[in-house]
């Protein structure tokens, strides 16, 4: 059989959109002719192929070669589209059956000695053969990733021999199991440890319980960093589907999938981190911090020491929860569910109100050191808590006050009752849902509609009153809103001047 076809996924963002590999042999010169938009790395494939085809004692096939990755228009890159070009020569060649390559996907990269090499992006192709009803066979290194798709048969193989044994029947590979793998959790940091601020663990709560945005404010060494750490072990565990979200994007973003999971991700960039490191981007697009941070914490430290233009492109990714890179070739959409959890000093020095009198910042110095953090940017983020200094406890006793699983269950039985009312989070309500879940009686809306208006605030900063009222209704199992809820979710909005 002169023509052979391999079926194998490409990577776009953290899609795996399917790719036919289609191998044509015909009489002529021998050369080998690669086509359907390949990149350089692509383009370079039909020498490693070549030398891993002859080193494995193959023959290549001294004719004229047609390779055509298809669709034409969908651009392919990297090297893992090695395998299955190889199989397609071999197949076309009648050296392995051609029939036998029908019902799997390959995903590998050659050595020119026909080892095979492991590819970034693994498990979002797993999840996508899967879907097509079909097996994988992937490098030796990526089985155990591509094994979290539950349900998906995976092959394995360290060299092109030992596929070629599977495809022929000599020798068939045993499909992989993997052994301890769901289970990698490591323990968070506790709440108990943090000693004292009784606010801002309150604030942690209501944070946590809805899936709210929060930002700390105080002097240097209040504990703002270490009450941030303790934030995902408050929060409810993954479940699989949203496991298997947070595993595909490290997978495409090449920093291990399997390190911790199911964990909740945090993320904590340096205050010098550029725009396309927070969003993503590059000419291949790839994801950044906000989507490494999706379906956990991102943590921004000294937040008005980041560039205000780099803080400017957080503000749609936390109403839409998704970021789009748009390039002039392609358009890639990356998941950013993700709570915002942000610490500043209270002005340059970081000591104004400090009872200690230390502060020697002008007004005028604090304006502008303010005005780095634009209004539409604070407006988005839902509880604003000041953190006082504590006073000085050397050799208090760690475990003190409720510690996180505490905590996590009153969490958990909230987002429950979210869950089981709404189908989401406080947090996520649009203006339909709110009206019929976050409703108030007359004298508590007109209450609130002059509290808004007395302190300047917007709309929007109204609307995320009603959520976070909501989720306090929730810690409290109440049905309704009550006037103590939006009193406790007003101290968390600073007056706008």
């Amino acid at each position: 059989m002169s023509l052979a076809i391999v079926h194998s996924r490409a990577q776009v963002g953290v899609e795996a959109p399917a790719v036919t590999v289609e191998t044509h042999l015909a009489n002529g010169l021998p050369a080998l002719t690669l086509v359907g938009l390949p990149e350089t790395a692509v383009k370079e494939s039909k020498d490693r192929v070549r030398s891993a085809i002859l080193t494995a004692g193959f023959e290549f096939p001294a004719r004229r070669i047609t390779l055509n990755l298809a669709p034409a228009d969908l651009p392919k890159d990297g090297g893992r589209f090695d395998l299955a070009i190889a199989l397609g020569i071999l197949a076309a060649s009648t050296q392995i059956p051609a029939e036998s390559l029908a019902s799997l996907e390959c995903l590998g990269e050659l050595a020119l000695s026909g080892a095979l090499r492991p590819v970034q992006g693994v498990l979002p192709a797993a999840l996508a053969a899967r879907e097509a009803g079909r097996a994988l066979l992937v490098p030796r290194a990526n089985a155990e990733e591509a094994s979290l798709a539950s349900g998906l048969t995976v092959y394995c193989a360290d060299h092109l021999l030992e596929v070629a044994a599977h495809l022929t029947a000599q020798q068939p590979l045993p499909p992989y199991q993997a052994e301890g793998l769901l289970r990698q959790v490591l323990p968070y940091p506790d709440l108990a440890d943090v000693q004292g601020q009784p606010a801002a663990k309150r604030a942690l709560l209501v944070a946590a319980a809805g899936s709210h945005n929060l930002l700390l404010s105080g002097p240097p060494g209040t504990g703002k960093t270490l009450l941030a750490s303790r934030l995902p072990g408050l929060l409810p565990p993954l479940d699989e589907r949203e496991a298997l979200q947070v595993a595909a994007i490290h997978s495409v973003a090449g920093q291990g999938p399997l390190a911790h999971w199911p964990q909740r991700p945090f993320r904590q960039p340096h205050h010098s981190a550029s725009g396309p490191a927070l969003v993503g981007g590059g000419s291949r697009p790839r994801p950044g911090e906000i989507t490494l941070a999706h379906q956990g914490v991102l943590f921004l430290d000294e937040l008005p020491e980041f560039d205000r233009k780099v803080l400017e492109v957080l503000r749609e990714p936390l109403e839409s929860g998704e970021i789009v890179i748009a390039r002039a070739r392609d358009k890639v959409r990356f998941p950013a569910r993700f709570q915002l959890v942000a610490a500043m000093n209270p002005c340059p020095c970081g000591y104004l109100g400090d009872p200690s009198g230390r502060c020697r910042c002008s007004a005028d110095q604090v304006q502008r050191y303010r005005a780095k953090l634009s209004g539409p940017l604070l407006d988005r983020i839902d509880l604003h808590l000041t953190v006082a200094r504590e006073a000085t406890q050397l050799n208090a006793a760690p475990g003190q006050g409720e510690n996180s699983a505490a905590v996590a269950a009153r969490v958990a039985a909230a987002r429950a009752r979210q869950l089981a009312r709404q189908g989401c989070t406080n947090a996520a309500l649009d203006l339909h849902a709110m009206r019929e879940h976050c409703a108030l009686q007359d004298d508590d809306r007109r209450w609130l509609e002059g509290a808004c208006e007395r302190l300047g605030l917007s709309l929007r900063a109204a609307h995320r009153i009603l959520k976070v009222a909501r989720t306090l209704a929730d810690l409290e199992e109440a049905e309704a809103i009550g006037r103590a809820h939006l009193g406790e979710a007003l101290q968390y909005r600073p007056a706008q001047s």
